[in-house]
């Protein structure tokens, strides 16, 4: 029996669990300070007190779940060509959007999901200013049907390709003609994201330590003991900071790669690509060739010896806080395999054409800001408090680490231009080079200070519809050359990509 949308209906009953789960997961975040002081307050409070406020958390956040199911609903009004979500327990909020700004229908599973045997379902409306529709718990069998009439109003091409390929989303039938093994991931998990892990685990201890102030940390830590390892010896104390967060950011790393990667799968569906991964959360998604906007290509000196590379992919999205969003990862992928995603994606495989290299200028300004700057503050200070020349030893650290960092990032910096395609490279430690089409570029910016002008140099950004790309102080008569000649093409391409 072919489901009716055109009168609003529910989520599935099931879903109230999901609903629970997620409502419960909110408190937990919202109340967490106040969970941190009774946590460690505990053996003060009488177990009834704990019981019946246990119980307690449990009702409301029951009630509340409940009251999110009764009052979600969704339908399509075919006599405006909308899709339409209602929602809310006392601000009710209506969310409408127009068929024909859907870009995307995704269809998800997150570990609940699995278990209770429902699916959520994602409608992405890049390039319109309406909120995202998001239906958390719905049937297999209804997530492909309401997807399918979702993507009706698509242009014809990819009707066909989407609509045919509905019971594949999430089971494709087709040979992947990419599989990323566990070895591959673990591979990318040993050489990534160590700054992004470093940052997570230092907000993490700030986050703790604040709350601890809060409820009295003399309770809990010994600072003496604390200040006395430190004293002991610096450089020791240094090591083993270092040696500890480099462990747990490298088991972290492991674990979170292959939890969220698990059984990467990519596989070709008449022009497009499917790609299918998780072990929790298990995602299924289609990248279809005309809707990227940019693609990166990153690798490190680890990588490059163990021949494995990343690649995001960017899409259009509606504005800047969605970039995160609309970026699709693919690890652990060798070169043959990236260059036959890059293939399929630009239908050639973009060349490095004519180079532009920056004025040694930015790599002086680069010093003077993350190295000059700081250390003469540092300086300053010290000699009002002299205590902190005990640590200038670590200043020479410092100035050494970062002019290593900044003079290879200088030396990566490049901007390659060919007949089609233009390509950013960038980087210090992990090099990036991000790909755009010169046809899907909406505008140009170019920006020349004062000062520069008798030094003939500027910067240069490209905005497209998944985010900018800057190239800062290169010469500035080619950037005006090059971006008299791309807007010459924009304007004389039909390029219809949205």
């Amino acid at each position: 029996m072919e489901a009716n949308f055109n009168q609003p209906q529910r989520q599935s009953s099931t879903g109230i669990l999901v609903m629970f789960v997620d409502s419960l997961q909110k408190f937990a975040r919202a109340f967490f300070p106040i969970l941190l002081v009774f946590f460690f307050k505990s053996d003060k409070v009488s177990p009834i007190y704990v019981v019946l406020g246990v119980v307690g958390v449990i009702i409301i956040v029951g009630v509340i779940a409940y009251l999110k199911y009764i009052n979600f609903t969704f339908y399509i009004d075919d006599e405006n060509d909308e899709f339409i979500i209602q929602e809310g327990i006392v601000n009710k909020t209506k969310t409408t959007i127009q068929l024909n700004k859907i870009q995307q229908v995704n269809i998800n599973q997150s570990l609940i999901q699995r278990l209770i045997g429902v699916y959520a379902l994602e409608v992405d409306t890049a390039g319109s200013d309406n909120k995202e529709g998001n239906i958390k718990a719905i049937s297999h069998s209804l997530a492909l049907a309401l997807k399918a009439k979702l993507l009706e109003n698509t242009k014809k091409s990819e009707v066909v390709d989407t609509v045919e390929n509905q019971a594949e989303i999430i089971t494709p039938s087709e040979q992947p003609f990419l599989k990323i093994n566990l070895l591959s991931l673990i591979k990318v998990g040993i050489t990534s994201n160590y700054v992004k892990s470093i940052g997570l685990i230092l907000t993490f201890f700030f986050t703790i330590m604040e709350n601890l102030e809060n409820i009295g940390k003399d309770d809990v830590i010994n600072e003496d003991q604390i200040e006395k390892f430190v004293s002991n010896s610096v450089w020791y104390s240094l090591l083993v900071v270092i040696l500890v967060l480099f462990s747990i950011v490298f088991i972290i790393n492991v674990v979170r790669t292959l939890v969220k990667y698990f059984n990467y799968t990519i596989t070709k569906q008449k022009g497009s690509l499917l790609l299918s991964f998780g072990l929790i959360s298990t995602k299924s998604t289609i990248v279809k060739p005309e809707k990227v906007q940019m693609v990166s290509i990153s690798r490190n000196y680890f990588q490059k010896k163990l021949n494995v590379l990343e690649i995001k992919i960017k899409q259009a999205v509606r504005d800047e806080k969605q970039h995160s969003k609309a970026q699709i990862e693919v690890p652990g992928c060798d070169e043959r395999e990236k260059d036959e995603i890059i293939k399929l994606i630009f239908k050639e495989l973009p060349q490095k054409g004519e180079m532009m290299k920056p004025n040694f200028r930015k790599l002086v300004f680069s010093i003077f800001m993350i190295i000059v700057l700081p250390l003469s503050g540092f300086f300053t200070i010290a000699n009002y408090h002299p205590e902190l020349l005990n640590y200038s030893s670590l200043a020479v650290l410092y100035a050494t680490f970062f002019l290593v960092i900044l003079f290879f990032g200088f030396r990566n910096y490049r901007l390659f231009v060919s007949d089609n395609h233009i390509i950013k490279q960038s980087g210090a430690w992990d090099i990036d080079n991000v790909i755009i089409e010169i046809d899907k570029i909406q505008a140009l910016s170019t920006s020349q200070l004062f000062w520069h002008k008798s030094l003939n140099i500027g910067s240069l950004t490209m905005h497209t519809a998944g985010g900018n790309v800057t190239f800062q102080l290169g010469n500035y008569n080619k950037v005006k050359e090059y971006v008299n000649l791309w807007l010459y093409r924009i304007e004389t391409t039909n390029s219809n990509w949205m």
